[in-house]
């Protein structure tokens, strides 16, 4: 059984992303991440191979012991025994001028107007999932995403993230804005898959800039009639 938690901490204005996942009985690796505006700012990971085999006593075992070294960072955070240094926000993007009325000409006629302003090219933004392993918790969804520009890498503040699930019984569709530094919260309960091709699709748009992000989903498949 995989286990997990994703937390906010805010600390002098600045919102830092708290994620510890169990990487599951290969690895036998408790992993915590602190995030902000898009970068780890700082890793801790523990082995549990002591536990294995995972029976129900020593599972309990483990989400104690990941509980304890989640909640143990988000505590060193807030008393300052962990420091961390939250990334810059990015600079403000310019403000293109408007336009340059006409100019008129001695005689009164309107001379030729100057070139129109080029659109700018369309930028691309990724979304990225970051709790993979544990968004689903029986029908119940949680996403943990951040918004990224491509380019620069400088979380998409404010970008707008809609997650669907397609190939399913019933549409859904659940939207939310992202934050300052690109995080974003997205909750809602899975409905039941019917086609082949059903998948999660995460679109994540600005005014100039878009990305897509797509998961393949299984239909759970129909028990055999009893003959």
């Amino acid at each position: 059984m995989l286990f997990g938690h994703n937390t906010n901490v805010t600390l002098d204005g600045t919102v830092f992303h708290v994620q510890t996942e169990d990487r599951g009985v290969n690895s036998a690796t408790l992993d915590t991440t602190v995030h902000c505006r898009g970068r780890v700012l700082h890793r801790r990971t523990n082995k549990y191979h002591d536990l294995l085999p995972l029976d129900e006593e020593k599972e309990k075992t483990l989400k104690s012991r990941l509980d304890e070294q989640h909640f143990g960072i988000i505590e060193e955070l807030k008393s300052g025994l962990l420091k961390v240094e939250a990334p810059p926000l990015p600079p403000p993007r310019p403000v293109a001028p408007p336009p340059s009325a006409p100019a008129i000409a001695s005689g009164g006629a309107a001379s030729s107007t100057a070139p129109a302003l080029a659109n700018p090219p369309t930028k691309v933004l990724t979304v990225e999932m970051l709790n993979p392993r544990t968004w689903l918790s029986g029908k119940h969804a949680t996403l943990y995403l951040v918004a990224r520009f491509k380019d620069a890498g400088t979380p998409a503040a404010g970008a707008s993230i809609i997650a669907r699930v397609v190939g399913a019984a019933e549409p859904i569709s659940v939207e939310a804005e992202a934050s300052a530094d690109g995080h974003a919260r997205l909750e809602f309960d899975l409905p039941r898959l019917t086609g082949e091709d059903a998948a999660l699709v995460i679109d994540v748009s600005t005014r100039d800039a878009q990305g897509h992000l797509r998961f393949a989903l299984r239909a759970k498949p129909k028990a055999p009639a009893a003959g």
